[in-house]
């Protein structure tokens, strides 16, 4: 039996040694491809050595390189799309290094660097070069990036799907997904959220005036985080190697809203220099400043009256008046160390504020829910005092936000050709915070007998109402009197990440292709924390709306007196000694939702990896051990029998290890058609807010409970792509993709159910699904007309649709 294993196992092994064997005498190739006007490195060239069958990609910097290269004279080409491919001879020696630099793009094409066409081509190259499925986003050689921020920008790209909030991009969707399901990395540093009960960065804190390039990643390989089931979402800044020349760039641009009659300043510096030829130094700062009104219109639930008719029980008019304020800026410093080695420290801060003023009337019909309106006429629905009482509240809400996101990583890159090394330390911390907010400031009446009021939903847009009787009451800002007001003193979120990472490949080339043996790990160190405390004043009948009345400025209707914007603020500053704070609510609100929580995770991959100029093979499995610290407090709830509801510490901790397997192909036999496939195995671990041991018993025995013992969402995904890129500047893909996702995590409700041995009679919490499927395509056309005659040979189009 032993003698029958050793023969095939040293034909294996003479097999190996045939196909990747290291020639005797070889040498190394290496060199930069630039634009021909030598302004910026053209990253994502595609570099050949025609008679060896042998392709690597340019690196930002433009650089690339080859090893273990047999002596000889070969043809070596560069390719970039929206330019010729140029080709040149070059002499290998048997030992030593010789260089080849590449410039695309002759006196004509110097467009490929500047513009929308620019955006394209950048784009288009990096998505042809990349191993798995990507979709992305570039700026030109002038920093020009289409939109305001991070989000703006990604909504350009197939299956993205933006969330807005006032009308601009804040969170990512991806292929259909809640953006909790996908993870964001700047300068390679993995960003925690600002925000207290989510995974997902909130990308309108980011300008895009500090982003060089965003990179859309839906389908992983080992060396790669795996915390992500919709995708990776890689933002990067400028580095100075990207350059190959000194910039600098100052912008200025105004921006007016009808509503607001504000104009509204941005500007930005942005700048790149090098300080001899192996240093340089990039960065930039933006500030953009936007003041507008929104008004809008929210029904919310709807019922059906007893004759069929649909109607809802609460109708809402909002007027917002909101100022932001964005402030962004990064740094770089990059260092050539030797011709193999290049080190580089990044840093990036982004700041941004909102102070939201929101007027809103609420109609309150929730008395009519048993018996339906008092009359129905058509699309109109009327509730009648006489029949029930009808509440209107008139309510301010005075709200500052600042939000910020800062993220500074070291490290080093090196590649011999035939080893490379990588490793890089970084911290980031995300916060969120209020330190004073009234939200809100509310006024209320409850009106019965002589009040009617006229709801009508034949509208195509919006309900409509109007006061068939009583008007004079409904608008009479002395029959409001003080309902509620809440003082937010502070709301402080803080999320924190310390990583650190290594990576070393030995690439062995053989007559077929090159054969790369990779490896590393990676340990990150994460604190989340939220702290809320806010005083919750009585209400008081010696105070009315007329006292804080203000002027209205909604435009779809009359929506009767309203708060003053401002002058809300300096009333209840002016009468906060006289207001009675409810002590017990005050404390109950402020300990509910504390907690704080740490997630360290601890992974390493192997991978083997096959490059030839038709055929690349990515296989290999990723170990993810994951440990947390979960820290809550149980809160009872019940006035009745304590003055302050009593708070118990509650900590829980566990610990988990995933195994993660992935295959990754991409094949072409013409340089120009590319296939890929990829099937691999991810995860998302649960809202930290979830996880954290919070239980809130309240004096009706409903509690509401977070869940230490929630599963990570875990994923079999599968992708397919096809992309034909065509003429100077144009690219059609197509991609399809399967997902097979266990362990999915909802919000659930229970009707008398035990935690930990007692009934509640309800209780809310996370609990993990079963398992879910999602399946899907999309598709893209790019084109530039540059056949076309001037000027239409300026001409661009940008299509894509997604299907889930």
């Amino acid at each position: 039996m032993f003698v029958k294993f050793r023969q095939p196992l040293g034909l294996s092994v003479s097999a190996l040694a045939l196909c990747v064997a290291t020639p005797a005498l070889a040498g190394e190739l290496q060199g930069f491809v630039v634009d021909s006007s030598e302004t910026v490195a053209l990253q994502a060239a595609q570099v050949s050595i025609v008679e060896l069958n042998r392709t690597t990609t340019a690196q930002s910097d433009g650089s690339y390189i080859f090893g273990d290269v047999p002596a000889g004279t070969y043809t070596v080409t560069a390719s970039y799309v929206g330019a010729a491919p140029v080709s040149q001879t070059v002499t290998v020696p048997a030992e030593g290094r010789v260089e080849a630099n590449f410039t695309i793009g002759g006196e004509s094409d110097k467009i490929i660097v500047i513009g929308q066409y620019a955006n394209q081509a950048s784009a288009l190259s990096r998505q042809r070069a990349a191993d798995g499925v990507v979709s992305v986003l570039t700026r030109d050689a002038i920093g020009q990036f289409p939109d305001q921020n991070a989000a703006e920008s990604l909504r350009r790209l197939p299956g993205i799907n933006i969330l807005d909030d006032q009308g601009e991009g804040r969170f990512v969707s991806v292929r259909g997904l809640d953006p909790n399901l996908n993870a964001t990395s700047l300068n390679g540093v993995r960003l925690p959220s600002p925000e207290s009960d989510v995974r997902q960065v909130a990308l309108d804190v980011i300008s895009s005036d500090i982003i060089e390039s965003i990179t859309v990643k839906k389908s992983l390989t080992p060396d790669m985080d795996a915390d992500t089931i919709g995708a990776s979402i890689e933002i990067n800044t400028t580095s100075a190697f990207d350059r190959k020349k000194n910039y600098y760039a100052v912008r200025a641009e105004g921006s007016y809203n009808d509503y607001s009659g504000e104009l509204t300043p941005k500007g930005s510096f942005d700048f790149s220099t090098r300080l001899g030829d192996n240093f340089g130094v990039a960065g930039g700062i933006s500030y953009y400043k936007r003041e507008f009104e929104t008004d809008n219109v929210e029904s919310d639930p709807w019922e059906t009256a007893p004759d069929g008719t649909a109607y809802s029980p609460v109708l809402e008019l909002r007027d917002y008046d909101v100022e932001r304020t964005r402030i962004s800026g990064s740094l770089s410093f990059d260092w050539r160390a030797s011709d193999t080695t290049t080190a580089y420290v990044r840093g990036s801060w982004s700041q941004f504020d909102d102070h939201e003023y929101r007027r809103r009337t609420t109609f309150d019909f929730g008395e009519f829910e048993d018996d339906g309106p008092s009359a129905v006429s058509g699309d109109t629905v009327t509730f009648d005092g006489a029949d029930n009482d009808i509440t209107v509240e008139r309510d301010m809400k005075d709200r500052f936000e600042r939000q910020r996101i800062q993220s500074v990583v070291v490290g080093s890159d090196t590649d011999t050709g035939e080893w490379k090394l990588n490793w890089s330390a970084s911290y980031a911390r995300s916060t969120e915070r209020e330190d004073w907010s009234l939200d809100p400031v509310r006024f209320a009446a409850d009106f019965d007998d002589g009040v009617a009021i006229a709801v009508d939903n034949s509208g195509r847009y919006y309900p409509t109402y109007s006061v068939t009787s009583g008007a004079e009451d409904v608008n009479d800002p002395t029959r409001y009197t003080l309902n509620r007001v809440e003082l937010t003193t502070l709301s402080d979120s803080v999320d924190e990440e310390w990583a650190f990472k290594g990576d070393v490949a030995r690439t062995f080339a053989g007559a077929a292709g090159d054969f790369t043996v990779q490896a590393g790990g990676k340990a990150r160190l994460r604190d989340k924390s939220y702290n809320f405390e806010m005083l919750r004043y009585k209400k008081s009948k010696d105070y009315t709306l007329a006292d804080a009345l203000g002027d209205q400025t909604y435009r779809l209707i009359d929506m009767g007196p309203v708060a003053s914007k401002e002058g809300t603020a300096d009333w209840f500053r002016a009468n906060e000694g006289d207001l009675k704070i409810d002590a017990y609510k005050s404390a109950l609100d402020s300990a509910v939702d504390d907690y704080s929580v740490k997630e360290d995770i601890y992974a390493g991959y192997a991978l083997g990896r096959w490059d030839s100029d038709t055929l690349r093979l990515i296989g290999g499995v990723r170990m993810e051990h994951s440990k947390n610290t979960l820290n809550g407090q149980t809160v009872i709830d019940d006035e009745d029998n304590y003055d302050l509801p009593p708070v118990t510490p509650v900590t829980f901790k566990r610990s988990y290890t995933d195994w993660l397997p992935s295959l990754t192909m991409r094949f072409n036999t013409d340089p120009n058609l590319i296939a890929r496939a990829a099937v691999y195995k991810s995860l998302v671990r649960p809202k930290l807010s979830a996880l954290a041991p919070r239980f809130n018993v309240n004096e009706d025995n409903e509690a509401a409970v977070g869940n230490p013992d929630l599963l990570p969402y875990r994923a079999w995904n599968g992708d397919f792509g096809l992309d034909y890129y065509f003429g100077e500047n144009a690219g059609l893909s197509f991609s399809a993709f399967y997902k097979s996702i266990s362990n999915y995590i909802v919000e659930t409700r229970y009707d008398d159910y035990a935690v930990n041995g007692v009934t509640y009679k309800e209780v809310s919490t996370y609990r993990n699904g079963g398992n879910a499927e999602v399946a899907g395509f999309e598709a893209s056309y790019s084109q530039a007309y540059t056949m076309l005659p001037a000027p239409l040979d300026g001409l661009l189009t940008q299509l894509n649709y997604t299907y889930t």
